[in-house]
């Protein structure tokens, strides 16, 4: 035995025995559930694997076969606007597609109370299913987010409680009514919650019926576990245990609601093909796995991360006016890229955009921030986001700035001994994150107030400064704008 395989045949074996001890603690057991009682439904012989169960296929791949002509208007779709990034068995998914209405699961757990840009890929492939004719499945994970999914992560997610997660779900679902329409129809799009079967398994039954279907050695190879040992990052039994989950979910899908594919992002692709290998070995008819990629900037930089944080998808944290000009601020390389992952723009009009240059760039930009913020907002909201823009960058303009972020002072507060300082104004609109960055903004000469620079690190908001009127205008660079207004006593 070579100096390799000596150390990976101990550490499954440990892992095989940590199996049997602490999934009890993942899977919450039935009280004396006696052995007869296992779901006797999967009690059939395992089959072989087919060849082609879990076919690592990428565009790439796909195009050296000549296999990139799909029949299907969804693949062709996701292929033309660059969401295919591997699949298994494609050009069968294809012929499935193009010949009957397919039902596809996305899963997002409830991790927070707002989805934010990094899972917009995600909600717009299952828009495109839909108007392709075909069934979006929403799973929101009420079980998986008590176990928390280690791809991309150097550690444990903090546990959130029952109310929490509940509390979570019932605002990522308003999100998705967004983008998708919901009803009983063949093509309307279902919610489901893993937590509806997840939590009533039996510890016992399911180390009978599918402990033998995971390899640990198989297991251990998936980059999403190999990738946070090779980091030397600590990974609990716990999260060990999600793809086995996630797995499990394809195959309750499958079985209660005819689900044949299961979507997601790159980072997904080892606990995606785990489902559907565990469809396989329990004899289920043939399902199918297509990933994404994840979705970064020309300057490498995570799609959705800011400076200033996540670029949240609900108005409460974060504006429509904000949101409309982080893609209006979106860079030049991204600009035609964006507008056809992110819009429904044709694709022909895109191209038509695509020849811009320079300055006329602009154009497109504006496009983007107006089709995204449109999908998820109402195109009702662009009118207001408008005239806020004009308001804010033509210092002769009367529009609205209802749009901008928005703060209040008093005037008994202007006129106290402290007075409010605009370090104070410029944390509380989130335009700094702390008073230190705020000062280190006016020093920079990056702070104006109604368009004049800020140079004084101590300068107080005085009632003069509004000029007899309600409202002022606080900046942080050329892009960030907010009001402070003045609250009469």
């Amino acid at each position: 035995m070579d100096t390799y395989s000596a150390p990976l045949v101990k550490i499954s074996a440990v892992l095989l025995i940590c199996f049997h001890a602490a999934l009890g603690f993942v899977l919450r057991p039935s009280s004396h559930q006696p052995l007869s009682a296992c779901r006797q439904r999967w009690r059939r012989p395992a089959p072989q694997m087919s060849a082609d169960t879990a076919v690592d296929q990428s565009p790439a791949v796909a195009e050296a076969k000549g296999e990139t002509s799909y029949r299907s208007k969804f693949l062709r779709t996701l292929h033309e606007r660059g969401f295919i990034y591997q699949g298994t068995d494609l050009q069968h998914l294809d012929e499935l597609m193009s010949q009957e209405t397919v039902s596809a699961y996305l899963g997002f757990d409830a991790t927070a109370d707002s989805l934010h840009v990094g899972s917009l890929v995600q909600i717009m492939i299952l828009r495109h299913l839909q108007q392709c004719g075909h069934k979006p499945v929403v799973l929101l994970g009420g079980g998986t987010t008590k176990v928390g999914d280690p791809s991309g992560k150097d550690e444990a997610r903090a546990m959130l409680s029952e109310e929490a997660i509940d509390s979570n779900i019932q605002s990522i679902a308003a999100i998705f009514r967004k983008f998708l329409s919901f009803g009983d129809g063949p093509t309307d799009a279902m919610l489901v919650n893993n937590d509806d079967w997840l939590s009533g398994l039996s510890y016992l039954c399911f180390l009978r019926d599918f402990g033998s279907c995971f390899s640990v050695n198989a297991m251990l190879r998936r980059e999403s576990v190999k990738s946070r040992l090779d980091r030397e990052q600590p990974l609990s039994f716990l999260e060990f245990n999600y793809m086995i989950l996630q797995a499990y979910d394809f195959l309750e899908l499958h079985r209660r609601y005819g689900v044949r594919l299961q979507m997601g992002g790159s980072d997904q692709w080892g606990n995606i093909v785990q489902g559907v290998e565990l469809n396989a070995r329990m004899g289920s008819e043939k399902v199918f796995g297509l990933t994404a990629p994840l979705i970064t900037t020309s300057d490498g930089k995570k799609m959705g991360k800011t400076a200033e944080g996540a670029v949240w998808l609900t108005a409460d944290k974060l504006s429509p006016y904000d949101y409309w000009q982080f893609w209006r601020n979106t860079d030049d390389a991204d600009t035609i890229r964006f507008l056809k992952l992110f819009t429904e723009v044709p694709m022909d009009q895109i191209a038509e955009l695509a020849q811009l240059q320079g300055a006329d760039i602009n154009q497109a930009k504006i496009v983007l921030a107006d089709e995204a913020t449109g999908l998820l907002h109402g195109r009702a909201a662009l009118p207001a986001i408008h005239q806020a823009v004009a308001s804010v960058f033509n210092t002769k303009g009367q529009g609205s700035t209802d749009s901008l972020p928005r703060l209040h002072v008093s005037e008994g507060q202007l006129a106290s001994q402290e007075g409010v300082r605009l370090v104070e104004l410029l944390q509380q609109l989130d335009f700094a994150k702390t008073k230190s960055d705020a000062r280190r903004l006016i020093l920079g000469g990056g702070a104006r107030l109604n368009d004049a620079k800020v140079d004084d690190v101590n300068r107080v908001l005085v009632l003069g400064d509004f000029n007899g009127g309600s409202q002022v205008k606080l900046s942080a660079g050329k892009k960030k704008h907010g009001i402070v207004q003045l609250m009469t006593e």
